[in-house]
Formats: C-alpha cells, structure tokens, sequence
C-alpha cells in the first residue's frame, strides 16, 4: 500500500485557506482538514488515483477513497445543492475507480456563478484525524499537473481501512426518528458508532459526518424520512453498517412535544397582549422577572498552547462530571426527560469535532474560553443556517455547553437568582441547566422571547408543569419588571396590564384547580379502599427523609421504595455503616408510624458507582447489578444490613432486595442477615422481599414467596428484559411500554406464585404512578402501589372509583391483547365509561 499520495491540483485557479472559505462548516473545519480553490477551469479533475465512494445526487460533491485510505471531499461552490443538479455534469458514478487527472464533473461556471453565492471549491480529508497532512500549495495552481497536498497514513488506520482488503461497506437508509437527525437521535448514533473500532460516516446532500460527531451528524440537515448513505472503513466495517443502517431507521420521538400550535399565535395581537407559542400549558398570576443574559468578555489570547489545551481539557472533564451528577440527581427524582436532555448535552460535549475545532483555534493563540466560544458559535451558525427549526432550536443545548465550560475556565457564580414569591420569568432565552437551577417553588410562570415548543427547556418545563410561552419575540423583553401579569400559556398570551376583573377570574379560576388539588389531598389521608372494599395500600417512592415527610403530607400509607444509592453517589469512598443507618433512621422516623420498604444497594449496570471494585461490562445491564453487585462485593452489602438491622423499631422495616434472579440469591441474603442478627443481640428481625424485575423471578414467584415475606414489581426494569429493550437506549424509549400483555402476564405470574404462600405482591415501578394503569394493577391482584409522593392522592381517588370484580374481568381481557397499544386503547375506554 501506498503510505503517501500526492494530491495534484483538481482545478486551475487560486489556492486559499479553508478559513476563508464562506462557509463556517468549512471554514471551522468541522468537515476536516484541507484548502481550497476559486476556480479558473471548467472541468473537476480527479486529484489522484482512488475510488469515488459517493457522488451526490445534485452532481455538485464527490467523494472519492485513495490507495492509502485517505478519504477526500471535493464540494464545488457554496451552497450549491440549492441549485438542483443545474450547472453540474458529473462524468463519473459512486464505485468507479479512476486515475489521477481523470474528470469528474463538468462544470457550467457562468451559470453556477449566477446563481451560488461563491464557486470557490474545497478539497478537505475527511479523516483528516487518521491523516497526516503536509504543507499545502499556495498561489496559482494548475489543474491535473500542480502538487497540491501530500497525505500520509498515520500507524496502521490506512491498512485496516484498505478497499483492496474488502472491509469498505456502504448502505443507505430512510431516516424514522421523528424531526430527524438533531440532538438526541445524533446521539443514539454517535453511541452505536463507539460499539466498532471502523471508522463511520453518514452523508446526506453531499456532504459527510463523522457518525462519532453529534454536532457534525446535525450539521448535515437531515430530516424524518430523508434518505442517508452510510460508510463504514474497517476490520469490523460489515457489523458496523449493519448496526448503523439499524440505529437510523430505528424510530425514535422527539419527546415530549406539545401540540403544534397555528402560526396564527404569533401574530400582533389586537387586545393588546403579547402573543406566544405555548411550550407548556398553564394558568398562572405572578410578579414579572426579566433575566438578562449577558455575554460574558473572555481574554482573546492565551498563556501559550500547552496551558490553553490542559484549561481547556480539565474543564471539559469537570463539566462532564457536573452534567453526570445532573443525571443522577434526575434520575434519583424519577425526571425521565430531564435526564435525557442533559444525557445529549454529554453526548455534545464528548463531540470530537468540537473538541477538536477549539483546540485548532488555541493552536492559532486563543485562549481555552475564546477558543471553545468560538468551536460552538461556528458549529451554532451552521445549525441556524439549515432552515430547520427543530435543529435551531439545539442551539440553546450548544450554549448551555458554551456557559458550563466558560463558567469552570472562568469562574461563576452558580447561586440561583432572586425570585419573588410567584414570579413569571422574563427571558431572550433559558438552558436546560439554567431553568432547573431557578427555585421551582417560586417559579408561576415561565416566558421567553425565542425558544420553540420542542427544544430542551419546552420539555422541561412539561415534566416540571410550568406554565411556559416562548417564541414571543422582542417584545418579551419590554415587559414592565415587577408588574403583576396573567399568563395563559394554553391560549398563547401574557396580559401584562390586566384589570381588576382579568386577574379575579384567573385567580378564581386557579384557585378551582388547587381546591381540587386540595380536595383530593384532604382525602388521601384516608385508606384507599375500591367500591367493593379491597384495600390497596398506596405508598410513595423517596430518596430521602425530606421527601418522605413530603409524603406523609400528601397522605402515603408508608414509604414504598427507599432507594439507597444517593448514600453512595457523588463521593470517593463507600458511606460508613453509622452514616448509613442515621439516614434510614431519619427516613423511618419521618414516617411517624408507618411502614418503610428501604432497597439495598441497586449499583451497576447504568448506575455507575465508581469506587466499587467492579469490572468493565460489555453489557452492562446483563452483568453485576443489584443484589449480584452486593454478593460481589461483601463487605459493602454486610455494612448495609447492619445499618438496617439496627434501626428502631425493626416492626416497622421492610428490606428489598434487588435484581433476584432465583431462590439462591434470597436465602444468601437471609443467612447474611441471620448472622449479622446475632452477632447484634437481636431477637426480632425485619420483613424481608425480593423486587420482582427479571422475567425468571417472576415465574419462579412460587418459590421465592416461600422463603420470602412480599414481593415488589420493578416494572421498569421487568419491561427491559421481558421485551429485550434496553431501558436507556433513547430510540427505543416511545416502545418500552409496562403495559406491555407479556409484562401484564409476569405480573399475573407473580401474584399467583404469591398468593400461594399468603404473601403480597406491591408494584414500586413507573406504571405505580400511571393512573390509566390503576385498574389494570388491581384487577391482577396487587395490593400496594408505590409512587411518586405528589401522586398519592390522584392515585388514592382513583382506587376509589374502581370495583375490584370488575378490574379482574378486565385484567383477563387486557392479558389476551396483542401490544401495549391495545392495552391503553381498552383501558382508557373502561375510564371514559366510568366517568360516564
């Protein structure tokens, strides 16, 4: 194999830098390294000898792979696939060889000329990382015969790349995520592509990402039901394509996304009140707060390249440790979406192609913060200049990152701003980070002057039940600060002049939703008890004693699930037994009463607790999770139980042991228990059960009730495995569906094993807090709900309104449907009908 091609003039004409290119794409070098050439000739000569991998359709880009693996780019013009194909006349077709000089695409120059805004030409190395490029041409250069670039194969990358090998394999695909290829599908693909060590691209309107790029893999515009090509170059090219073509035509949703809302919403309103797009629907009165967001100064220069690049790098490592935190802290209060959306801000923040646009820019003297400002606002530019508005709306995740790192680099003060007591917050626009760092209980409102309802801050304002108008414009930040407003998102308006009657009705009429609020919570203290008298104990899901007075208060008859992991979390070292048990203690006395299921430590898998000596797993949710991890790890679960066996009083403690897969499993927690009892002094032992999360649990119901005093359904994780999902895998979230009827089946399965022994069987997963799922659950025997604290009253109210006989009958009916669609679909008949 040829190590290094010399790449000769493609044709006549000036050579220039990519920077100046008028194209930030290009210009950042987002798409690689390379020059590029205003044209004098009419005619793309082949650069050198090679394979042409791709011609777009438009005729106006060629890809083309030469003998050392390099892969080039040849894109004629700027923004020329605007043109349609008129201008070009390609002479070649996608898995031709040809030599060097050889032509490749006739060129109309004057009517291209007319009609792009520029014909300078670019030739970048796409791999350009794999690649090591010489010193370029400068001047005029002539096409077919001037030397314009020499390229080497850095290591052995060319030679697991080698066409001649075989290990090039292409393939082509229809788009199904829903709105296309923007954050979170970018990052599904980006996180198949680090599964195979060949190199991956997708290309679309001929142009090329990288599959490991999110930012890049944006860049290209693509949308629901586009066509992509996909190329994988390596030893395991052909598992690549495969898993490739797989990932893009998986169907994803977009997320939480509020109803398409007529344009009509932004047009000047003639009774005076400033209209909007609703992101999040609501009633709210409260005290308008504008929040200015300032563009920070940041030093130009730096202190010289090697200290930039360490700034930079300890910077981004802390910001990953911060995003990190802010999943685990989301996924500790059950907020799916916010997980998700800061999960893609980690999937952009490990982008190479940023990180590798702003090291170039500290390699030309920037500083660590200029330079990083600069990668994102090149990379922002090319998002808002697609004409997709879902894809400029993940403008506001790049600035989130953009105000992470700079914060780290330059310090920040992270206190969350002043509200009042009910303040609607003014804003241009909001991250992610930004809203969830406000004090939600003083947050009524949220308004901002750009935004969509789909991008990040949208949804969570729905998962956080903020009332939120965005896209309002200007105007938004000429609000009165301090006057008092109405907002009624629902509608598409802010009044923030009303009168006296305008702002009796409104809060007459939330006063009315919070009575009912109220209402329900006044009789959730109550037992839950269905019209034919089955008691269903309803208990709420917390992670700490502040939470669980928060449930006591909304009327949970016991805490339903303790998960222990935040003892374990953000720290270098296990907790101590005394610091264990203290926390539980606090739980336990916080209930007053009642009872509490406390889970030993569910670490493992997608729970990642550093410190523990547990090994690398190719499949994580296959490997040491749950109670596996405990017994491979001793002598953390031993200090657990003694925490546990030493709180008062123990009549009143349920221990839960997760990820059963067998009897085994619970009779070596039992004997631990037994002995560390002893050794104790104790007479009196707690009640112990096994979460039934596994498809082998809950056939093996029988057996484990033998030996075991209840049995609690982890829904989440029982519909991962009986379905063969993975409950973090983002494109398959919309199918992972708990009211699945294979997943109705186990939970039948399980009840009947129980009630064999005379035990209970309780639910603590997310299909607890789903009130359409109420009435199926009860109809298959269970007797305890565990859910989210806000949710025990509406859960409460809807046992109520249940006869458990007729639950039974229907329970049978939703075993025998064919998908979870079908399920929902009865369910909610039966609902309507009682409302009825």
């Amino acid at each position: 194999m040829t190590a290094t091609v010399t790449l000769r003039a493609p044709l006549s004409g000036k050579v220039l830098p990519l920077s100046q290119v008028p194209d930030p794409v290009f210009a950042g070098g987002m798409m690689g390294q390379g020059l590029a050439i205003e044209p004098l000739s009419s005619t793309l000569l082949a650069p050198c000898d090679g394979v042409i991998s791709q011609l777009s359709s438009t005729g106006h880009a060629v890809a083309l792979r030469a003998a050392n693996g390099a892969e080039l780019l040849l894109h004629i013009g700027i923004d020329t696939v605007k043109l349609g194909g008129q201008g070009f006349a390609p002479r070649v077709q996608a898995g031709d060889r040809v030599s060097c000089g050889q032509p490749l695409v006739d060129i109309d120059i004057d009517s291209v000329a007319q009609r792009a805004p520029s014909l300078i030409t670019v030739l970048v190395v796409t791999n350009s990382d794999d690649m090591q490029l010489g010193a370029a041409a400068s001047g005029m250069v002539q096409a077919g015969s001037s030397a314009l670039l020499d390229i080497s194969a850095s290591g052995t990358a060319a030679e697991g790349d080698s066409v001649a090998g075989g290990v090039s394999h292409n393939g082509q695909a229809v788009v199904a995520h829903e709105g296309g290829l923007h954050a979170r599908p970018a990052a599904l693909l980006q996180h198949t592509a680090r599964r195979f060590t060949s190199r991956i691209e997708i290309g679309f309107g001929g142009k090329h990402a990288s599959a490991r790029s999110v930012v890049a893999i944006m860049g290209l515009g693509v949308g629901e039901g586009d066509t992509v090509s996909v190329h994988a170059f390596g030893a395991d090219a052909e598992a690549a394509l495969a898993a490739m073509l797989a990932a893009v035509q998986t169907r994803s949703e977009a997320g939480h996304a509020a109803a398409a809302v007529p344009q009509t919403t932004l047009a000047a309103r003639s009774d005076g009140k400033l209209g909007g797009v609703c992101a999040a629907p609501g009633l709210a009165v409260g005290t308008l707060l504008l929040l200015a967001e300032q563009d920070r100064a940041v030093p130009e220069r730096g202190a010289g390249v090697e200290a930039e690049l360490t700034a930079l790098h300890g910077a981004l490592a802390q910001v990953r440790r911060d995003i990190e935190a802010d999943i685990a802290l989301a996924g500790q209060r059950g907020a799916r979406a916010e997980g998700e959306i800061f999960g893609a801000h980690l999937a952009l923040l490990d982008d190479p192609e940023l990180t590798l646009a702003a090291e170039r820019f500290i390699v030309d003297g920037r500083s660590a913060a200029h330079a990083y400002r600069s990668a994102i606002r090149v990379q922002s530019e090319v998002l808002l200049g697609l004409g997709n508005a879902l894809l400029a709306e993940r403008v506001a995740d790049l600035k989130d990152l953009e105000r992470r790192v700079l914060d780290v680099l330059l310090g920040s003060d992270n206190s969350a701003p002043q509200l009042p007591a009910q303040a609607i917050v003014v804003a241009d626009d909001l991250t992610p980070s930004q809203l969830t760092r406000l004090p939600r209980a003083q947050v009524a409102g949220l308004v901002l002057a750009r935004g969509g309802a789909t991008n990040h801050v949208a949804i969570l304002a729905r998962a956080l039940g903020i009332p939120a108008l965005v896209a309002c414009g200007p105007a938004a930040l000429q609000l009165p600060a301090g006057a008092e407003a109405v907002l009624d998102a629902g509608e598409g308006w802010l009044d923030a002049q009303p009168d006296a009657a305008n702002l009796a009705l409104a809060r007459q009429q939330i006063a009315g939703h919070e009575a009912r609020r109220q209402a329900l919570r006044e009789q959730s203290a109550g037992r839950a008890l269905t019209r034919d008298g089955v008691h269903i104990e309803v208990a709420a899901n917390v992670v700490n004693a502040a939470e669980t007075r928060d449930a006591v208060l909304h009327g949970a008859d016991g805490v339903g699930l303790l998960r222990t992991e935040f003892l374990f979390t953000e720290r270098t070292d296990a907790p101590s037994s005394e610091e264990q048990r203290a926390a539980c203690q606090a739980v336990l006395d916080a209930l007053e009463d009642r009872p509490a299921i406390i889970r030993t430590l569910d670490a493992g898998g997608d729970k990642d607790v550093p410190y523990l000596p547990l090994p690398a797993e190719d499949n994580p949710a296959l490997g040491l999770r749950g109670i596996r991890t405990s017994l491979a790890v001793p002598e953390v679960l031993d200090a657990q139980l003694t925490a546990l066996l030493q709180l008062k009083p123990l009549s009143r403690l349920r221990i839960l042991l997760p990820m059963v897969t067998d009897v085994a499993d619970l009779l070596l927690v039992r004997q631990r228990i037994e002995v560390l009892a002893a050794q104790l002094g104790l007479s009196e032992r707690p009640q112990l059960g096994v979460m039934i999360e596994v498809p082998s649990a809950a056939l093996l119901a029988a057996q484990l009730a033998e030996h075991a005093d209840f049995l609690s359904i982890g829904t989440n994780d029982l519909t991962q495995y009986t379905l063969a999902m993975d409950r973090c895998h983002p494109a398959l979230a919309a199918r992972q569906d708990a009211l699945h009827p294979a997943v109705l089946r186990l939970i039948a399965l399980t009840v009947h094993g129980a009630r064999q022994h005379g035990r209970w069987v309780g639910v603590c997963g997310a299909l607890a807090s789903d009130p359409l799922a109420t009435a199926a659950l009860v109809g298959l025997g269970v007797t305890e709900l565990s859910v989210s604290p806000a949710l025990v009253p509406e859960i409460k109210d809807r046992v109520r309104q249940l006869d458990a006989a007729a639950c039974q009958e229907l329970a049978l009916t939703l075993q025998a449907q064919r998908s979870a669609a079908e399920v929902r679909a009865l369910l909610t008949a039966a609902a309507n009908v009682a409302a009825h």
